[in-house]
């Protein structure tokens, strides 16, 4: 299994119909960011469990010879989303319309990428062409994926009586099967309202105000006026420098600090021979992953509420005292934080070098479960991340941005490689990531090997309630034992499980050429030309 090679441009997604259209935008001349939305757009219709519009999204932005940027296309809670909103329970539900609390961001991120493709990267695509494979699937339909079919029999009994889910999703009342042709016709034509009046009339225009009457008739408590306050912000990434180049991530309110903390403290205890394929590798990055979580959760919430700045954290000082809580030969308790999520990560490189690296979400698989009925799409449930309690690190407080395991990757390596990866998987982001990085530039593995090597994930995910260490069978018993033998909880689960996250990568080489792999636990490819 070799990696997917080229030289004018590359697209990684976790689904082909989206790494094809992305690739149909840098044919035509388009760059990155517009073969990004493209991508984006696409996946929202073909992998609904998964994406959407109704969810938040996060970029990082290269482009040769200029500092990295990111976009923060968060959500914030309703002005009207209160904790007395939830006086009779005792946290938020994880479905239906008081989990629809939060500001959908995804299109204000494609907006604000748009106007920076066109300003910075010479972009002259027109906006209502990156939507037209979006549109033409959700209008003429799409073969459903395993996952989708999957997902939907899985997590029916707690959906299927949330407003409109079953009449969206189902057929005939079941549930739609590998390869049958699925259709979202109301979504296609609020995909043709962006593609014609721009990205910002989600927010401000009439389509904002059809949002508004959809919303209050599924019972959400976020308004057109919350929609109006709502702006995606370009500004500059996390940044961490390692012993072999520059790893750059988002910044709070989502976990990217904890990605980069995880490689800063394996990077200062790794030994030679240590990488994910063997027991002292994985002990280390497990064990710097509990280190870099602990941190997480007593720092990262909406950064307005951060008292210090999450590049602060990343201080050489710091790290040093992660890896030296590290015990090498025995495993820590595990604090188990919990968190959950549905997400698609992909990455392009166009034939200019610039780079791509974006995530977006709707958090559980189909969000909320609430799809609006006029618009026809589905809420995310991002908000169900908010503490209830008073006085905490993610208090529920109106207008705060909810804490988001979302956090698209970048490095740039000494040797002058630019490394663009990434995954979903909630809890798991963090660990996938540090295991396709550690393989690749650590552990003689290729981009495409890297992926698709046997992964763990500590904690739970894709709301499980299961705080194991998990591990594909594909390890070899010796290795698992060797895991069990230094206190860490193994649990075995099925090879290229799904739950270990849909991870992808491109490295752009110096000499211009561009090498991709994809993850065999999606439904994706690496299209490059």
């Amino acid at each position: 299994m070799n990696p997917i090679l080229g030289m004018r441009g590359a697209v990684v997604a976790p689904h082909s119909l989206a790494a094809q259209a992305g690739l149909d935008i840098l044919r035509e001349g388009g760059n990155a960011i517009e073969a990004t939305i493209a991508v984006a757009s696409t996946l929202a219709v073909v992998y609904p469990h998964m994406t959407g519009i109704g969810g938040d999204g996060f970029w990082l932005l290269h482009q040769p010879g200029q500092a990295m940027l990111s976009i923060d296309a968060c959500g914030a809670a309703g002005a009207g989303v209160t904790r007395d909103l939830y006086r009779s329970l005792d946290s938020i539900p994880w479905r239906g319309p008081l989990a629809a609390n939060t500001v959908a961001g995804t299109v204000s991120g494609w907006g604000v990428a748009y106007a920076h493709s066109a300003a910075q990267w010479g972009g002259k695509l027109p906006f209502a062409r990156l939507l037209e494979s979006a549109i033409h699937y959700a209008r003429h339909g799409f073969p459903v994926t395993h996952s989708q079919e999957t997902n939907t029999r899985n997590k029916l009994a707690e959906l299927e009586h949330q407003p409109n889910f079953a009449a969206t999703f189902l057929q005939d009342g079941q549930v739609p099967v590998y390869g049958q042709r699925h259709t979202f016709p109301a979504l296609a034509a609020t995909l043709e309202q962006i593609a014609r009046a721009g990205a910002d009339d989600f927010y401000r225009g009439d389509l904002a105000a059809q949002l508004g009457r959809d919303l209050a008739a599924v019972g959400s408590p976020v308004t057109a006026a919350d929609l109006a306050a709502h702006h995606a912000q370009l500004k500059p990434p996390l940044h961490l420098q390692l012993s072999c180049g520059t790893v750059y991530n988002m910044a709070p309110p989502t976990q990217g600090l904890a990605s980069l903390m995880i490689l800063g403290t394996y990077d200062r205890i790794r030994q030679p021979g240590w990488n994910p394929d063997n027991v002292q590798g994985i002990h280390a990055l497990v064990e710097s992953t509990k280190q870099a979580f602990m941190q997480r959760d007593t720092y990262v919430t909406d950064p307005l509420h951060m008292p210090t700045d999450a590049q602060d954290l990343l201080t050489a000082q710091r790290l040093d005292a992660m890896a030296a809580a590290v015990p090498l030969h025995q495993a820590s308790p595990w604090p188990a934080p919990n968190s959950d999520g549905d997400t698609t990560w992909l990455g392009v490189v166009d034939a200019q070098g610039r780079a791509v690296s974006m995530i977006q979400s709707i958090y559980f698989e189909f969000g909320s479960g609430v799809v609006l009925p006029q618009s026809g799409f589905w809420w995310q449930n991002r908000g169900c991340s908010f503490d209830l309690q008073p006085g905490k690190l993610r208090s529920l407080e109106p207008g705060c941005k909810p804490f988001h395991t979302l956090n698209p990757a970048m490095a740039q390596l000494d040797d002058g490689r630019l490394l663009v990866y990434g995954t979903m998987g909630g809890e798991g982001q963090p660990q996938t990531q540090a295991a396709v990085f550690s393989r690749y530039v650590w552990g003689g593995h290729h981009v495409r090997s890297a992926i698709a090597a046997p992964r763990w994930l500590l904690g739970r995910t894709w709301a499980e309630q299961s705080t194991t260490l998990k591990i594909e069978s594909r390890y070899a018993p010796e290795t698992i034992n060797a895991l069990r033998a230094l206190g860490h909880p193994v649990e075995v689960v099925a090879d290229f499980d799904e739950r270990m996250g849909h991870a992808g990568a491109l490295v752009l080489h110096p000499g211009g050429w561009i090498e991709g792999g994809e993850d065999p636990r999606s439904d994706g490819c690496v299209a490059a030309w």
